[in-house]
């Protein structure tokens, strides 16, 4: 009986709007976009007649000019100073931001900063006196099923309310940052940028998106959780714009093939499968190594750890937990910024090897890399490493994606330069019971791990 007391949802929800509503606003922002387009008059360029027909044209259709756009959206005060939260999608290319307060009175406000990649934006607002504001929850608290409260300017209605769930949470959409809280409390256009409460009034979520065949509400919407948008707004605050931290490696998933072929015990971490000069290669990461824990926080795959890392400071020097040849070691790496790193691609000495003839291993017709293959295939810092010249469509090669074209450059996470050495490591995995040998394989400069089944 305890717990269904627990669950059960609040005899009404008017206390908590009468908290937290007066720091709820509606935003409204405007910009000069171009005219209409549509058919005209095929007039040659410079003929009398063409400003004529222009002439015409506008006094039928005004609109064909420049004119002022106008958008709704919604946001919360943060500070009783003035700052704002809301969307970067609500205010972006506007020249005029304003803010309607649920007492009545309108303020202009300026943009501080935004963050496009968890459509954040921070504005500020100079009011007389102190203004009511929220504070933000902790998102990783909230369970699935819990209750929370969405408040906004729903299709430009004004102030509004409505009340659901916690549906689901640790959604991702499209974006590298992604941690949305999924619930069914309505959520419409106009409601972008406005906060999503918890029963205690704090702001778990900033409401985003909707999932809709329609465009209207069907109870699937999305709220970029608080622990995301706290660190992009402090850093909004503070830097006006985003200071992310970078790790400098390229990195996939370990899949339960992948992780045998390591001696993994578990598919998790994040696989390293590149590391140009940077802040990882600085702090000893290398190709090939699992990176199971970052700063204290165990990975379960890239999407954590690029979020992770994002959410530390550029400057900060982390520990590292790295599987490596089948042990752990821990490395320090002081993080770079994300947002002034350039994509280094990885250097090597060039090298030369002598090729003999293609042979097949495991379903792959191969060859050495040569200069002018290097070139074709478009993996100019590889020095050595077998290409792909051909897959039998039956093999396990061919059912893990590989093709024709495809570079071969580590085998049992060692460089190979021929094909007697892949059949060497193939033969030794064999001997050692494995059931997969891992690959290295680049793809047009992009590189990626696969495990090639052993077993007949």
């Amino acid at each position: 009986m305890q717990a269904r007391a627990q669950s059960a949802p609040p005899a009404t929800f008017a206390d908590l709007v009468d908290q937290v509503g007066d720091a709820v606003v509606n935003i409204t922002t405007s910009a000069i976009v171009a005219g209409r387009q549509g058919p005209g008059p095929m007039v040659p360029e410079g003929s009398p007649l063409e400003d004529f027909f222009n002439d015409f044209l506008d006094r039928q259709n005004p609109e064909r000019g420049p004119r002022r756009s106008q958008a709704l959206g919604s946001g919360f005060v943060i500070s009783e100073d003035g700052y704002i939260v809301t969307n970067n999608h609500v205010i972006e290319g506007a020249d005029e931001i304003l803010i309607e307060f649920r007492e009545g009175f309108t303020l202009q406000a300026e943009l501080v900063g935004t963050d496009p990649n968890t459509d954040i934006a921070l504005l500020k607002v100079e009011a007389d006196g102190p203004l009511p504001f929220v504070s933000f929850g902790d998102s990783e608290a909230m369970r699935v099923g819990d209750w929370v409260m969405a408040m906004g300017n729903p299709l430009g209605q004004g102030f509004s309310v409505s009340v659901g769930i916690v549906s689901a949470a640790g959604r991702a959409l499209s974006g590298t940052y992604d941690d949305y809280i999924q619930t069914d409390a309505a959520i419409n256009r106009g409601n972008s940028g406005g906060p999503l409460f918890n029963m205690a009034g704090e702001v778990i979520g900033v409401n985003t998106a909707i999932l809709s065949p329609t465009g209207g509400s069907i109870g699937i919407g999305f709220a970029m959780s608080s622990d995301v948008v706290t660190n992009v707004v402090a850093q909004l605050r503070e830097f006006g714009e985003t200071r992310r931290g970078w790790l400098g490696v390229r990195i996939q998933d370990v899949t339960p093939d992948i992780a045998e072929g390591l001696g993994l015990d578990a598919a998790r971490g994040a696989l390293v499968t590149d590391v140009p000069e940077g802040p990882a290669r600085d702090g000893g990461i290398e190709v090939g190594d699992v990176i199971l824990s970052f700063d204290g926080d165990d990975i379960a795959d890239t999407r954590e750890l690029v979020r992770i890392v994002g959410e530390s400071a550029e400057g900060q020097t982390i520990r590292v937990l790295v599987f490596r040849d089948g042990e752990t070691q821990t490395l320090r790496v002081t993080l770079g910024r994300r947002e002034t790193a350039e994509g280094l691609a990885a250097t090597t000495p060039d090298g030369r090897v002598v090729p003999p003839q293609p042979a097949e291993v495991l379903g792959l017709t191969l060859t050495p890399l040569t200069d002018e293959t290097r070139q074709q295939l478009g993996v100019p810092g590889t020095t050595t490493g077998l290409v792909i010249e051909a897959v039998d469509p039956a093999s396990d090669a061919a059912s893990k994606g590989l093709v024709a074209g495809d570079v071969i450059t580590e085998v049992a996470q060692q460089p190979v330069a021929d094909v007697a050495a892949f059949q060497e490591r193939v033969q030794t995995a064999i001997d050692n019971g494995q059931k997969s040998i891992l690959l290295l394989i680049r793809r047009g400069g992009n590189p990626r791990f696969v495990a090639l089944s052993l077993e007949d």
